[in-house]
């Protein structure tokens, strides 16, 4: 799983664009209650800083569905951000335009400017499956991430939070600079390294549990685990998808009709492959 990371290109002199998770939780006045995703981010932050790249962070925060909203705003995270570094951080308020162009390009080395949330503009969440089917679907995908890839001569992923998702800024934009230097963080490489050791040689019993809302976004992963893991346990909102495909009621929950026959498929597969799929006892409808 050896990967090329930020620590093995040379960032002095240069624009360095990384993908970080700074989805964070806020309470209702907006003040950030754990900056426990901003301090993973520190390390492959201070690498770029400390070595003389100007460095131009992105990420999103909540789901704001493609419009601007102030309660998803990074504001805080920049603030955050400023404290932890010791130093101030800049933040464009959008994440594309003229500004924001004008604030990368003026951004000296050692400096720090953090993007407004990417999930203001719908173009970064647009599926590519279905960028693929409807060409303006892609072209707008394509317009959005390449503002994005032309204010930048490197390109870092440190988000692990969000790299199953196809998002314009983990997907299209590296695929855009190309050949640029695209390499991942020091947290996804702590990532794919215990993901590694994990799989490749488990303590048994091995046990995966599964959380989210979604069972379409875990598809990939829960297929993968059937045949390496004895036991997945299914929790978060994506369960009642799974209630639901075995017969039972669950009233306005979230639940994702259109994959009621995958997941019967695959519990079918787990009990086959001797793996045990064990969802909640006690929930709430």
């Amino acid at each position: 799983m050896a990967k090329k990371t930020v620590a093995d290109i040379e960032v002095k002199g240069k624009k360095v664009l990384m993908r970080c998770d700074f989805n964070v939780p806020l309470d209702d006045d907006c003040n950030i209650t754990s900056d426990d995703r901003i301090v993973k981010a520190l390390p492959s932050i201070k690498s770029v800083l400390n070595r003389g790249g100007a460095l131009i962070l992105m990420s999103h925060l909540g789901r704001p569905k493609g419009v601007r909203e102030d309660r998803y705003s990074l504001a805080p995270v920049a603030r955050r951000l400023s404290d932890l570094l010791g130093q101030d951080v800049a933040f464009a308020d959008d994440c594309i335009g003229p500004q924001t162009k004008t604030l990368a390009k003026a951004l000296r080395g050692g400096r720090c400017l953090l993007l407004e949330n990417l999930r203001f503009h719908k173009e970064e969440t647009i599926k590519d499956k279905a960028a693929k089917e409807d060409e303006q679907l892609r072209e707008a995908k394509d317009a959005f991430a390449r503002q994005l890839a032309q204010m930048a001569d490197v390109y870092v992923d440190d988000a692990f939070g969000t790299a199953h998702r196809d998002n314009a800024s983990m997907y299209t934009v590296p695929v855009l600079m190309k050949p640029k230097p695209c390499v991942i963080g020091f947290l996804v490489e702590k990532e794919l390294k215990y993901l590694g050791d994990t799989l490749g040689n488990p303590e048994r019993p091995f046990v995966a549990i599964l959380g989210g809302a979604k069972v379409s976004d875990k598809l990939g992963v829960i297929e993968n685990l059937i045949e390496k893991v004895d036991r997945i346990l299914i929790g978060g909102a994506m369960a009642y998808t799974f209630f639901k495909a075995n017969g039972h009621t669950v009233g306005g929950s979230l639940c994702e009709d259109a994959f009621l026959d995958k997941a019967v498929e695959l519990q079918k597969a787990a009990t086959e492959a001797g793996c045990e799929m064990i969802l909640p006892v006690d929930t709430v409808v």
